[in-house]
């Protein structure tokens, strides 16, 4: 059943980035949406702990510290991810973020948490060679792939990892609802002073506001609760294959409701780097690092 709940939690990211995808084509910005994803999102953690404020941890320094810092990654992982769907895909942006664990092989390299080998670094590699494919760098303007899209995609998946190390070193200072509850009210004032105030305000009476409740609920209300919950009793490599929902999913609302289209050469780099990325995942210590074990959330 924990399975389960990290699966329906990598479901209902997949459909975020659809529907951002939706929105942005209706034309609000990256920035608005990301802002009332992440804002539903805090509603939802500030209820959770206070159904179950024991253990919050909220009078620790060291928990504020790094909730904050997991809180400038989440914003940045919304924001960069959707102006990453506005220059590119949703296809594309949700695969180049899945790249994350190479972001955080990267870091653990180099603060020497684990030994890089050749395995690994041809790993990486294979990674690299993947989203070349994905976005056709080397073919100006292919796919609809903007390099200022295919950046962002890639600061998406920074942003996570910074995210991922954040409540990582949080989680021993307090209860996951009250770091999820920090996070996102920083994400809330990063977004907010970044806002077109003029154009979020509009949210409050557009015809499109029951898209943008659908997509706070679901990509970082319900979603990261489940995400949470399933993680004290999956396995970090289960939990890692069952990400994978994640970006197939995104892909398949991006090609079948979005009618976007992904040459064969896309879906060959897509494959290669979310294989990869899986492998890595599974058959190493560091994406345990990468996949939470947070204290029990009960």
């Amino acid at each position: 059943m924990s399975t389960a709940f990290v699966v329906l939690a990598a479901l209902c990211w997949g459909l975020s980035g659809g529907i951002g995808g939706m929105l942005m084509g209706d034309g609000w910005s990256p920035l608005v949406v990301s802002f009332f994803r992440g804002a539903i999102g805090l509603l939802f953690v500030l209820v959770w702990l206070a159904l179950r404020p024991q253990g919050s941890g909220l009078a620790s320094g060291r928990m504020w510290f790094w909730s904050v810092i997991a809180g400038v990654g989440v914003a940045g992982n919304f924001a960069f991810y959707f102006v990453s769907i506005a220059e590119g895909s949703v296809a594309v942006a949700a695969t180049l973020m899945y790249c994350a664990p190479v972001f955080v092989y990267l870091a653990s390299f180099t603060l020497k948490l684990e030994s890089p080998t050749r395995l690994k670094w041809a790993a990486i590699v294979m990674v690299m060679v993947g989203i070349v494919l994905l976005t056709r760098v080397y073919e100006t303007g292919a796919g609809g792939v903007t390099p200022a899209g295919a950046f962002a995609g890639l600061l998406a998946g920074l942003s996570y990892a910074v995210f991922i190390f954040g409540f990582k070193y949080a989680a021993p200072h307090g209860s996951p609802q009250a770091i999820l509850a920090i996070a996102f009210a920083v994400l809330a004032c990063i977004l907010i002073g970044l806002n077109d105030t003029e154009q979020a305000l509009a949210v409050l009476s557009t015809p499109s506001w029951p898209l943008f409740v659908i997509l706070g609920v679901f990509g970082a209300g319900v979603s990261f609760i489940l995400y949470i919950i399933g993680l004290n009793h999956t396995a970090p490599a289960v939990a890692s294959i069952a990400a994978m929902v994640e970006p197939v999913t995104a892909a398949l609302f991006g090609v079948v409701v979005l009618n976007e289209n992904l040459a064969v050469v896309q879906i060959v780099g897509m494959a290669l780097i979310l294989l990869t990325v899986t492998a890595l995942s599974v058959f190493s210590k560091v994406p345990a690092e990468l996949v939470v074990e947070p204290p029990a959330a009960t």
